[in-house]
């Protein structure tokens, strides 16, 4: 018999929120975050209209606020965020997730946003994997600013989806998501939902 895995968007799917920017808040502050967002603005400007990479942008401005910063912080900073970002979770569709687990199916958390901060709200709930954009750390355990992996954005997320699940043929897939940044892997599922259905 086929085994069923569920993967689930985290930025306005499981969260009514974005995580990217409620993390840098939660760690700089709120005047930082918008002293940092307004020396940006051109570059968001840029990127609305389509003239600079999505992906770019965002590299710029997680290594504005957090090149240098040392891991060990970094994952402390992840754990303490878990326990914010908890007030806004999406109350049903937490709900599908639980129940996926308790079915025993493979559920993963496929995600534009750094695995590092997402990875402790997942753990305190029996997710099978975080599978999310990786950053880059030097020798010394120093963050760089730069990513170590592509964007988990778009069609990346069923690239990722496949490291760790490739035979395709041997599973039935549910996906939900919320966004265009989801299109690719609802899609793939054999059961999608947007899950802005359920709002």
């Amino acid at each position: 018999m086929k085994k069923t895995i569920a993967v689930f968007d985290f930025d306005g799917t499981l969260i009514s929120k974005d995580s990217f920017l409620e993390f840098i808040k939660f760690v700089c502050g709120v005047r930082s975050f918008y002293i940092g967002f307004l020396l940006f603005s051109p570059l968001l400007i840029m990127m609305k209209l389509h003239l600079y990479p999505n992906w770019k942008l965002k590299e710029k401005i997680f290594s504005y606020f957090f090149k240098g910063m040392k891991n060990l912080d970094f994952q402390n900073k992840g754990v303490q965020f878990a326990k914010k970002v908890d007030k806004y979770r999406k109350s049903k569709v937490v709900e599908l997730l639980e129940g996926h687990i308790e079915k025993g199916h493979n559920v993963y958390v496929i995600t534009a946003s750094i695995e590092d901060w997402v990875r402790p709200w997942c753990e305190e709930r029996n997710i099978t994997a975080v599978i999310g954009t990786k950053i880059e750390f030097d020798k010394q355990g120093v963050i760089t600013g730069r990513f170590s992996s592509k964007n988990c954005y778009g069609i990346e997320k069923v690239n990722r989806l496949l490291e760790f699940e490739p035979h395709r043929e041997d599973y039935i897939l549910f996906a939900y998501g919320d966004s265009h940044g989801d299109r690719e892997m609802l899609a793939f599922a054999d059961t999608s939902l947007n899950v802005r259905t359920l709002e």
